[in-house]
């Protein structure tokens, strides 16, 4: 992306040059000078924003992941796009990025073609570029388009058919893949590291209860490579009953060990997204 596009982009989705993350909708604008204290509101938005404090930089860490290693839950929220409920053409998928105490750490917004949401629908290829509150791109999620793939049933016997994404931090810097894997109705995928070798498996439900009326949440079991034990998971929680029938805009959690090596847990944020358009996506009817 060039730099001038990035600039728009950054323009777009509410990111100032003032250094700090302003989502769409907030009209708060740090004071220059001013540092971001942990758990207080940005000067000019009281009660709107909570910004998590940067930590100080970890050797051994990709910059900008240093939140990671403090958390053993993160909450995603995607914005709800006015235009898109209205209309229902799809538009760039946005998302705000949370500890378990509300404080926000990331945002990320979804670079893909027009034509392709068009036409693909959640098939389609993109990049998500996660931001920190710095504006620093921190972590980047690549999905290339693979036509005729994503069926359960195929993934284990043909790889073309299994959906892939790689996870960069920093960007261009291959940290780890999410790879689908076949089964013959649950949601199942691979965690791999930057070498392509496993390190932990994700089991999803048989079904997927979508209905308005269902309020519970759709837990995908984060596992041990031998799928000995349930180390964590990846839940599609409820987002209450005005925003599940009229958007697609969903709330996710993960929770994971607190000691889980960071760059797993970055990865765990891109298996999130795969899960995200893989079976959330689809408009609402």
């Amino acid at each position: 992306m060039s730099d001038n596009k990035y600039t728009a982009e950054k323009t777009q989705y509410g990111m100032g040059e003032a250094g700090v993350t302003t989502p769409p909708g907030q009209q708060a604008q740090p004071i220059p000078g001013q540092p971001i204290v942990s758990g207080q509101p940005l000067p000019g938005a009281p009660g709107q924003v909570q910004w998590m404090a940067p930590p100080p930089a970890i050797p051994g860490c990709p910059p900008g992941l240093e939140y990671l290693t403090q958390l053993d839950q993160i909450l995603v929220h995607q914005q709800v796009e006015l235009f898109e409920a209205f209309t229902g053409i799809e538009t760039k998928n946005r998302y705000q990025i949370k500890n378990a105490l509300g404080q926000q750490m990331f945002f990320a917004y979804e670079e893909s073609e027009l034509c392709m949401r068009l036409c693909c629908g959640p098939q389609r290829s993109f990049m998500m570029h996660v931001l920190n509150n710095l504006n620093q791109e921190v972590l980047r999620v690549v999905r290339p388009f693979q036509c005729c793939s994503g069926c359960c049933w195929c993934a284990g016997c043909c790889d073309h058919c299994a959906l892939t994404i790689a996870i960069e931090s920093p960007p261009g810097q291959v940290i780890g893949h999410v790879r689908q894997r076949g089964s013959k109705w649950k949601a199942h995928y691979e965690i791999l590291d930057a070498n392509m070798e496993p390190v932990l498996k994700i089991w999803g439900p048989c079904c997927f209860c979508q209905a308005v009326c269902c309020t519970c949440d759709i837990d995908f079991k984060l596992m041990t490579l031998d799928e000995s034990q349930q180390i964590g998971k990846i839940s599609k929680q409820w987002s209450g009953i005005t925003k599940e029938w009229f958007t697609n805009a969903d709330n996710f959690g993960i929770q994971f060990p607190m000691d889980l090596d960071v760059k797993v847990k970055g990865t765990l944020l891109g298996a999130l997204f795969l899960i995200e358009f893989m079976f959330f996506e689809q408009q609402n009817q």
